[in-house]
């Protein structure tokens, strides 16, 4: 990101249903709603996708030289010791490595995923994990990212001085394994999954992975609709995850995107306010809890139900204390 425009450079890739006609744009957004955007001069170039290209102005198509990768449903991140490498997973069980300095693939390999074809994939980097950060301070040349799509999980990494990749494989619980093309989002320790497609059952729930304990809960039947092929973005902002675009059961386009906050599916970010709770408060509430209980029932939100719970669990400890 460009700190004086806050500029971020967005990559576009892919290629048509058949791996043919493969494209790779560039864009540098600047905000439209942004004063700069509106006054500056300097920006008339910025939003608007222009090829991507070489230090000699040479077009570059990454995969254009590979027939057999097919870039429908590709999935991607950046990484390395320079943020400099670009991390492919396509149709056909392929991971790749792209040299974004040196303009040029510099490793490819086969993805175990235990015979599943792999499509539609999860693929997100796991440098916010404490884990990972921790290992950054020995090992610097050392990328870790997480995988999952139906019942195939790994742990990836890759080791940028000997360019060679380790996979471990982590667990998927049988809610979501057999779907893909779920909306995703990963925050610190957590990955969050929105929907998902195991044509033609297609799913309304929502699934959260924890990376430092390896295990999962399965939220069913959250989401208003069914849902798959959709994107789900974290706004640090305000903490909302907005789930954008997709397709029904019917492969019908949604028309409205959504939001959720963040604190519903991380009830942990609720123990900092039940904290500042008096005992003679938290006593009160306990006292009251059969009324409490049938208000969650009449309106059934989750969101309330978790903050009681940890609220008893408080109480429950001081008395214990």
């Amino acid at each position: 990101m460009d700190t004086v425009y806050n500029q971020i450079t967005l990559l576009s890739f892919g290629s048509d249903l058949e791996g043919k006609n493969k494209h790779t744009l560039l864009m540098k957004y600047v905000s439209v709603w942004s004063n700069i955007s509106n006054k500056s001069n300097k920006l008339n170039s910025y939003n608007q996708w222009i090829p991507f290209t070489d230090n000699h102005n040479h077009p570059i198509i990454i995969g254009i030289e590979r027939d057999q990768d097919n870039y429908i449903g590709v999935r991607a991140l950046t990484g390395g010791s320079k943020n400099h490498l670009l991390f492919i997973i396509c149709l056909g069980n392929n991971i790749s490595v792209f040299d974004l300095n040196a303009f040029q693939f510099i490793k490819h390999n086969f993805l175990p995923a235990g015979g599943y074809y792999i499509e539609y994939p999860c693929f997100v980097s796991n440098l916010e994990n404490g884990q990972e950060q921790e290992m950054i301070k020995t090992n610097k040349q050392n990328c870790q990212m997480l995988f999952f799509c139906r019942k195939a999980g790994s742990l990836i990494e890759y080791d940028e001085d000997k360019n060679i990749f380790r996979f471990y494989q982590l667990p998927v619980c049988d809610d979501i394994a057999l779907f893909n093309a779920y909306a995703y989002v990963c925050i610190n320790d957590v990955i969050l999954f929105f929907g998902g497609s195991n044509y033609p059952d297609i799913s309304r729930s929502v699934y959260k992975y924890s990376i430092r304990e390896k295990k999962w809960v399965t939220f069913e039947n959250i989401l208003p609709n069914l849902l798959y092929d959709c994107v789900a973005i974290l706004s640090e902002e305000d903490n909302d995850i907005y789930i954008i675009g997709g397709l029904d059961n019917k492969k019908k386009a949604a028309s409205t995107h959504m939001k959720t906050r963040l604190r519903v599916w991380d009830p942990s970010q609720l123990v900092i306010i039940c904290l500042y709770f008096e005992e003679a408060k938290l006593k009160y509430l306990v006292n009251h809890a059969l009324d409490m209980i049938l208000i969650l029932i009449l309106f059934h939100n989750h969101e309330i139900w978790q903050f009681f719970r940890i609220i008893f669990k408080i109480y429950i400890k001081k008395v214990n204390n």
